[in-house]
């Protein structure tokens, strides 16, 4: 089975390209609304949460995720020892998940792919991309959030530049390319047995077909 790693920053589309490969009968598992649910049931994240901010982060069984997100965005080095407890987690779970699948291959989203080191439980990076002015206009729309409150979660997110130069394949979301061909030209590569080439851009790969 080929598992795919898509990232992106906040806005670029991830879950429009997640559904692409559900329709093509790739099963998605998406890390952000997993690690809420573990959240919540994973003893072993509330027993560590409660032992770094105290058993009132949790209310009626459920984390509290307005308190924790007043303690994450007030330090760096919180969000770093939430994250620890928490990713290892998620990717057991990603791991366990995988092998219940019988796909050829399945694919897990997530915007913090690399850092959070899920991308060692892939075979194939596919980076979503848009240009920032566009993701920022996204999310504020999708979230009803300000546009400083937005670029506060951009910053904290790793920068698009270094997001390429770890992946296999970029899909441009711009509302301009159409994503349908591009993502028909990454399946196909894909299982070509070829995904390993790095493509940097697929858009070379899809022009150099329609020669």
């Amino acid at each position: 089975m080929i598992k795919i790693g898509i990232t992106g920053g906040i806005g670029s589309g991830k879950s429009v390209v997640s559904s692409l490969l559900a329709m093509n009968e790739i099963p998605v598992y998406t890390a952000d609304a997993e690690s809420k649910r573990l959240s919540d049931a994973s003893p072993v994240i509330r027993k560590k949460l409660e032992a770094l901010f105290g058993s009132d982060i949790y209310v009626d069984g459920r984390l509290d995720r307005k308190r924790l997100a007043s303690f994450i965005f007030s330090s760096e080095k919180i969000l770093k020892k939430v994250n620890e407890i928490i990713h290892p987690v998620v990717n057991k779970d990603f791991r366990a998940w995988t092998k219940r699948q019988e796909s050829s291959a399945c694919a897990i989203e997530s915007a913090i792919l690399v850092e959070s080191g899920f991308d060692k439980a892939v075979d194939v990076i596919l980076l979503v991309y848009a240009p920032v002015e566009l993701r920022l206009a996204r999310a504020m729309k999708r979230d009803g959030a300000t546009e400083a409150n937005i670029m506060k979660r951009m910053n904290r997110q790793m920068p698009d530049e270094l997001k390429r130069k770890q992946a296999d394949f970029v899909i441009i979301n711009d509302g301009v390319q159409a994503l349908i061909p591009q993502m028909d030209c990454f399946l196909k590569l894909l299982f070509s047995g070829n995904f390993r080439l790095n493509n940097k851009n697929i858009f070379r790969a899809l022009t150099d077909e329609n020669e």
